[in-house]
């Protein structure tokens, strides 16, 4: 996964950001070609990832987090999920280096299965830690992304062996994509939904979609349908966030 990242800059962070997985974020040649280029990135790495320890040692970085004392963890959220904010412990450290610019060994640790992941970060100047958390959060968005260009428009669907079919193939899946993703968008900006009903999403615009073009004398009903479940969404997302805030 490699995809863009913008955060505002009310958040610190004015230029473009880079999260991605372990494929590259263990690729050393990758992550100089970005620093050279003054390109911020949160990039996964692999636990036995080398981190740099000074005096041309290297440790690795699940290593480097079973030494870290209790107070170095802080509890912060990586965004709003549809079940309420996703909360891990998060900590990290500077990684020494003779080169312009900032480095960190950023470190996610679940709160539930005590289970680890490893970040590896740079910018070209010093930025606080939520921030980086912020970015690393980022990839469930690209994540959300893909999996509703397979569930709702076929992109993973393909059953092609050349190169222009697969393109062609792919183009048309991400064009209807971007078409539920823009209509969206464009529902929520020109007219917001009532209280007590959740917005309309891809996955219920490609609903209706299907439904009301197959019955379309049945289209009436299959919107009361609609506005039914989007209720019950809402009030599911409402008591999943209260019950959060109470554990908290």
């Amino acid at each position: 996964m490699w995809r863009p990242t913008a955060l505002a800059e009310s958040q610190g962070v004015s230029k473009w950001q880079w999260p991605a997985d372990e494929v590259y974020g263990d690729n050393g040649p990758l992550r100089s070609w970005l620093e050279n280029s003054q390109i911020r990135y949160v990039l996964a790495v692999s636990r036995d990832h080398q981190v740099p320890a000074g005096a041309g040692l290297a440790i690795r970085a699940d290593q480097v987090a079973a030494r870290l004392p209790r107070k170095a963890w802080q509890q912060l959220s990586a965004g709003a999920g549809a079940k309420g904010h996703r909360y891990y412990d998060w900590a990290f450290l500077a990684i020494s280096d003779s080169r312009p610019g900032y480095r960190w060994l950023l470190i996610r640790r679940n709160q539930r299965t005590r289970e680890l992941a490893f970040y590896q970060c740079y910018a070209p100047r010093q930025v606080p830690l939520a921030v980086l958390v912020k970015t690393a959060g980022r990839r469930w968005t690209t994540e959300e992304n893909f999996q509703a260009g397979k569930g709702l428009t076929g992109l993973d669907e393909h059953q092609v062996r050349r190169w222009t079919s697969w393109y062609r193939w792919v183009t048309l899946a991400m064009l209807a994509a971007a078409f539920l993703t823009i209509t969206a968008a464009t529902g929520h900006a020109r007219s917001p939904e009532p209280d007590g009903q959740y917005p309309l999403t891809r996955n219920e615009i490609a609903h209706l979609l299907a439904t009301v073009t197959s019955h379309p004398h049945d289209a009436p009903h299959r919107m009361r349908w609609s506005r039914w479940r989007r209720r019950h969404q809402h009030r599911a997302r409402i008591s999943h966030y209260q019950r959060q805030s109470m554990r908290l």
